[in-house]
């Protein structure tokens, strides 16, 4: 990863969402953002104010001398800055044309527009993060849930960086021993650096396993856990999103068929960000738009990390039931036996009878033992995991990607080691496993793999 700045040219974007709102930030990062802010704003001399301090005036058009807005601007000086570049942050009122005047006039006076994700590659780029750092920054942004935020801080602490780097060290200095029998042969030492390397590869391998364990964690507090509420019509699956959104998103009537085709909604369950859908009943219909909508939530159980299956512990197990028992046995699911409060013709034998998986007695309408439910959410995921809040996780596909391709190499080294392969061969498959596991932290990333992870951030960030 550099340690010096790399870019110079200074570029300038709206860091904050368009739209009516108290302030609006526009941000500038590169060697001219000072003077190019300073042509602009009246009421103090940028160029000589002390680093990390804001300052009041009026940001002015140079042109027509019409005062575009009244404004807080921020200096801050290379290299304490989130780029590592000299940095000016435009405070202004929050409206669209004000915002978009302010960013006009930048512009106009030097500054490029940035590209999607650029200020947080220039961090990168000048050595103040790496790629998983970066990745969390966007984490950060789009966490949904406080335990999603507290994973993201500690990817953005250097949590998973430090590990990652650990590991490259080990096998870094495995190589080195492996250079310095190649070059002094006469001491034959052959067997004892080849036990070595093997020993090696296997540590750094149980450790990349340690954290391969964390993906499916990872990638549920990353992303959101696809869950599908379904169920035959008028069971209960819209009152059941309705009392985990804690609002009316769903009509609820005791008319069957109400839902006809799918509802999503985020909500959090025990700090787990849940992607709810709310599918149609799924029975047979000869209605054409019932029938789009039992397909479509066909499609969302095939999709759904998690199936909430809902039966009405008041009726008779039906037909319809049973389908959707075997439609949905191959998923990850807890059953609930709903409308308890009406009397039980479906107890928890019979259908332990059909399936081990997790099974809740409620009644939604009434509230009844709903925190059962969450809990069974909880410990069909995560249990046996330890508390997420400061654990390092691979909180991505692309690192989960590269430590499965790391540790494919150091399964090479140990069998290679195994079929008495000359070492200089071996060492090979060593090199590309330090080679992979750099790419997970950017010390070794191709220029196109930068590209366009950066192109998938937010302008201004």
């Amino acid at each position: 990863m550099a340690q010096v700045l790399t870019q110079f040219d200074t570029i300038a974007a709206i860091s904050t969402p368009i739209g009516e709102g108290g302030i609006s930030i526009v941000r500038l990062s590169g060697e001219d953002a000072v003077a190019i802010a300073n042509k602009l704003f009246k009421g103090a001399d940028l160029t000589q104010v002390p680093s990390h301090t804001i300052h009041y005036g009026h940001i002015v058009d140079p042109k027509t001398k019409d005062v575009v807005d009244e404004t807080m601007v921020s200096v801050l000086r290379a290299p304490k800055t989130f780029t590592r570049e000299d940095m000016v942050e435009i405070n202004c009122h929050g409206g669209m044309i004000v915002t978009n005047d302010i960013l006009q006039l930048l512009l106009a006076n030097g500054a490029r527009m940035a590209d999607p994700g650029e200020f947080t590659k220039r961090a990168f780029m000048n050595g103040r993060i790496d790629l998983t750092q970066a990745e969390s920054v966007m984490d950060i942004v789009r966490a949904k849930t406080d335990k999603s935020r507290q994973v993201a801080m500690t990817q953005l602490a250097g949590g998973l960086l430090e590990k990652i780097r650990t590991m490259r060290q080990e096998l870094l200095d495995t190589m080195a021993q492996e250079e310095v029998n190649i070059d002094y042969p006469e001491y034959d030492m052959d067997d004892l650096t080849s036990q070595e390397m093997k020993k090696k590869a296997e540590e750094v391998s149980k450790q990349i396993d340690q954290l391969l364990k964390t993906a499916q964690e990872g990638k549920i507090i990353r992303n959101g856990l696809a869950t599908a509420i379904v169920g035959r019509p008028n069971v209960g699956k819209s009152s059941l999103l309705n009392y985990l959104t804690q609002d009316d998103k769903a009509i609820v009537t005791d008319i069957a068929g109400t839902t006809r085709d799918t509802l999503e909604e985020y909500v959090s369950v025990k700090g787990v960000p849940l992607k709810l859908i709310d599918t149609a009943g799924i029975h047979y219909t000869e209605d054409k738009v019932e029938k789009i909508g039992v397909e479509r939530s066909k499609k969302a159980i095939g999709e759904a990390d998690l199936v909430l299956l809902l039966l009405d512990a008041s009726q008779d197990l039906t037909d319809e039931d049973k389908n959707l028992l075997n439609l949905t046995a191959n998923k990850k699911r807890i059953i609930i036996l709903n409308k308890q409060d009406l009397g039980t013709k479906i107890s928890q034998e019979m259908i332990r009878e059909i399936t081990d998986n997790p099974i809740i007695v409620t009644s939604i309408l009434k509230q009844k033992n709903m925190d059962a439910l969450e809990n069974a959410i909880e410990q069909l995921f995560f249990s046996g995991i330890e508390n997420s809040q400061n654990q390092i996780l691979v909180t991505n596909q692309r690192q989960a990607g590269l430590l499965t391709k790391a540790k494919q190499s150091l399964e090479d080294v140990v069998r290679g080691i195994d079929d008495a392969m000359p070492l200089d061969l071996v060492q090979i498959d060593l090199k590309n496993a330090w080679d992979t596991l750099g790419e997970i932290t950017g010390e070794s990333a191709p220029d196109e793999l930068i590209t366009q992870l950066f192109s998938q951030f937010c302008l201004g960030k």
